[in-house]
């Protein structure tokens, strides 16, 4: 696949574009590929509604020269793009089964950065359902990088649902990659041939 031209950061439940991951990787292609276009939405709390969004969002971009980072929730949604458009994916300790796990997330919440309080409703566990794909049909345009030590999905799940796709399984770590800058952003980057 050429090199990509645009790329699209999905952040986590209860997260934000001020999540240390996508502070990281949009301040190194500031620095470095000023020619990439970059968006990091902050994404609403519906699922259908992020989908929505980001799907609006990326229309006018080249599927074969764009990608997508996702964290957590974020690799869950940018895994429902990359099957539906056939962009490439990185995916970092990605939810595997959101609707399940989410589950017990339904009421009133925070967000992690800011105080803003949010209602995550009982619909959104049947539109996580709905959008969670049958299958990977392209494995080789993920990369998913899995922590087993991530306290809060099953690195095994993620594993198994990845299984076949390029993939860095670090021991130890947590669910954030705390050494994501240090450990991992080069390897994402010369994935999405972002380091020609």
């Amino acid at each position: 696949m050429p090199p990509t031209t645009h790329l699209l950061y999905l952040h986590g439940f209860r997260s934000s574009p001020q999540s240390t991951k996508a502070r990281q990787v949009g301040a190194w292609v500031a620095a470095h590929r000023p020619d990439v276009q970059w968006w990091c939405p902050q994404l609403p709390a519906s699922p259908q509604e992020a989908v929505d969004l980001i799907v609006a969002g990326t229309a006018a971009w080249p599927t074969q020269r764009m990608a997508v980072i996702g964290s957590s929730l974020g690799g869950f949604y940018a895994t429902v793009l990359a099957e539906r458009i056939g962009c490439r994916a990185v995916l970092l300790n990605p939810a595997v089964e959101p609707a399940r796990d989410l589950a017990a997330q339904v009421g009133e919440t925070t967000a992690w950065h800011s105080d803003e309080r949010f209602f995550f409703r009982p619909e959104f566990v049947d539109q996580l359902k709905a959008l969670r794909p049958a299958a990977i049909t392209r494995p080789q345009r993920y990369l998913a990088v899995i922590a087993k030590g991530d306290e809060v999905l099953d690195w095994r799940e993620m594993s198994a649902r990845y299984a076949g796709c390029a993939m860095r399984l670090v021991e130890g770590g947590d669910h954030a990659l705390g050494d994501f800058a240090e450990a991992h952003l080069d390897a994402v980057l010369d994935f999405l041939d972002l380091t020609r």
